[in-house]
């Protein structure tokens, strides 16, 4: 298989993503915290709550928000899901933050 591209893997997952926000009906904010609800339920890593930090900004999310869906799926995922949930969301943030900070140092 042959590809156009460097980065296959990203370049379908950034389509995936395109044709979903396409294909939905919520409003950003509730786009979004159902992505966070659905990362929380299948354990998902880091990078991927990476990808929503500037989505759930652009959103006008807040911390308070995302703790409501952690603790509206806590019940239904279990505690351990929700406290690696919390960890995976705070060290996203926190490699947002390094690189917000290497490129205003250029």
């Amino acid at each position: 298989m042959s590809t156009a591209s460097d980065t296959p893997v990203l370049d379908t997952l950034a389509a995936m993503t395109v044709d979903s926000l396409e294909r939905c009906g919520l409003p950003p904010d509730t786009l979004i915290l159902t992505r966070i609800a659905a990362l929380a339920a299948s354990d998902a890593p880091p990078i991927s709550y990476l990808a929503h930090i500037d989505p759930a900004l652009r959103a006008d999310l807040t911390a308070a928000q995302l703790q409501d869906v952690l603790v509206a799926i806590a019940p239904i995922v279990g505690t351990a899901r929700v406290m690696t949930a919390a960890g995976n969301i705070a060290e996203a943030l926190g490699i947002a933050i390094a690189v917000a900070d290497a490129e205003a140092r250029g």
